[in-house]
């Protein structure tokens, strides 16, 4: 067997976007949405906090935090909205309080039909300390957005405002000044079809020019629709590969997602999102026994047929994987997805690996908590002594006193001598699982906080 020794153990949560940059190893996340705009505060830390428990276990690098658009443009004719459209909280802090509450960076998506979107990346950099976004383009091409174009936007972040005064005052080192943010967009299979051509009067598909594009732009990675057309999503593959090839540019990181279906009602919102299932697999799946096993089977085969189809492309690859529905069947079931997905993407890349756990420093939001418990318990000892100064005593008392108050403090010290020496080494961590994998005959691990 391979020995795996001096184990990294990560306390950092700014690193999400050096993983999704980086073309030497896998990224593996979860997807979350925002709770209902008008959810009170305190219910809001209890969803929070609830998804941040059942994904302890799994070896994420971090979370999605969606922005959930309505989309109106999609809706024509008889082609209608399957769920009703709830407005969300802002994708930013709720990715702020969900970093707190778990100890994992998030990848905040932000759609750029916003009238404000500049003032969004600033407090997103600035107030809530994200280091990762992915911009997403309007929801239509039809009717009228506010906001920049994709262009713009993409210009606003690699290049934002702040960076010239930055360099004017020399602070660019500041460990104050927030780090910037760095960006990533979508890519969509499905327009990489000759059918979508067509439509578009050219006579073949050109999503793997709009990446280079996005790319040469300043995006550093790029997330999937969601996977259930497995054709167009190689084809786009290959394509991005082999134009990257003939420009001399490396190929960003190309995160896949999956997610699982169960009924008829989540298949026809996935296809009404623009994710393009084939009848045989809407039967195959629908008609199964289990259908949210047989999905998850499904994704399994995609992902392995892609990564046949791809092998000496040399492209990047991720795993994201996400429930669409608030169906219990469907989100429990992207768990065992996720699971079987990071299997399959790590057993490929044919170096021995494994899951282990680490203990990650407290969230920020309990150390503060915990830090001005004990500023306030300072304060009460300093006027505690206070009253002792000014009060009039007899010497005689107080020195029998004293004596008994220093031999008590004595023992008392020990005992707490004692716990300070473990809590040391046990001091308020969440334990979170780890890849660590080995690279020929040196240890390379991979730490997934």
């Amino acid at each position: 067997g391979t020995i795996i020794s001096n184990p990294y153990v990560s306390t950092t949560m700014d690193d999400l976007a050096a993983r999704l940059s980086d073309p030497q190893r896998p990224v593996f996340l979860l997807g979350e949405v925002p709770p209902a705009q008008k959810t009170p505060p305190g219910q809001v830390e209890q969803i929070c906090r609830k998804f941040a428990n059942r994904s302890r276990a799994l070896a994420t690098d971090g979370f999605i935090v969606y922005d959930i658009q309505d989309e109106p443009g999609r809706s024509d004719g008889d082609n209608k909205r399957p769920f009703p459209f709830r407005r969300l909280m802002d994708s930013s802090p709720y990715a702020a309080l969900l970093r707190q509450t778990s100890g994992n960076p998030c990848l905040v998506y932000k759609c750029i039909a916003d009238a404000q979107l500049e003032q969004w990346l600033e407090d997103a950099s600035s107030k809530h300390s994200h280091t990762a976004i992915n911009l997403v383009g309007r929801p239509s091409s039809q009717g009228d957005y506010p906001g920049p174009t994709l262009n713009e936007a993409m210009s606003m972040v690699a290049t934002p405002k702040s960076s010239d005064s930055n360099k004017n005052n020399n602070n660019q080192n500041n460990p104050q000044q927030p780090p910037p943010l760095q960006f990533g967009c979508v890519c969509i299979a499905e327009r990489h079809t000759l059918e979508s051509a067509r439509a578009r009067g050219k006579d073949y598909p050109t999503e793997h020019w709009n990446m280079l594009r996005k790319q040469t732009a300043g995006a550093s990675w790029f997330i999937s629709q969601a996977v259930y057309d497995v054709e167009p999503t190689i084809r786009l593959l290959q394509d991005y590969a082999s134009t990257c090839r003939q420009r001399g540019v490396t190929p960003n990181k190309v995160v896949l997602t999956f997610c699982p279906v169960s009924r008829p009602k989540t298949m026809t919102f996935m296809q009404w999102l623009g994710i393009r299932v084939p009848e045989s697999v809407q039967r195959r799946i629908l008609e199964a026994d289990n259908s949210v096993e047989e999905s998850i089977r499904v994704c399994c085969s995609h992902l392995e047929q892609i990564l046949t189809a791809c092998v000496g492309w040399h492209v990047p690859l991720g795993i994201s994987c996400e429930s669409v529905s608030i169906f219990k069947a469907e989100i429990d079931g992207v768990h065992e997805l996720f699971r079987r997905l990071q299997i399959l993407l790590l057993n490929h890349g044919g170096n021995p690996w494994k899951v282990a756990w680490v203990q990650i420093d407290e969230p920020l939001f309990q150390r503060r908590r915990r830090q001005q418990y004990d500023d306030d318990e300072s304060e009460d000892d300093a006027n505690h002594r206070s009253l002792q100064r000014s009060s009039r005593v007899d010497p005689v008392l107080t020195a029998l006193g004293g004596a008994v108050i220093g031999g008590l403090l004595v023992g008392a010290g020990v005992l707490l001598g004692e716990s300070n020496n473990n809590n040391n080494n046990n001091k308020p961590q969440l334990p979170v699982p780890h890849i660590m994998h080995s690279n020929n005959n040196s240890s390379s691990n991979i730490a997934l906080p």
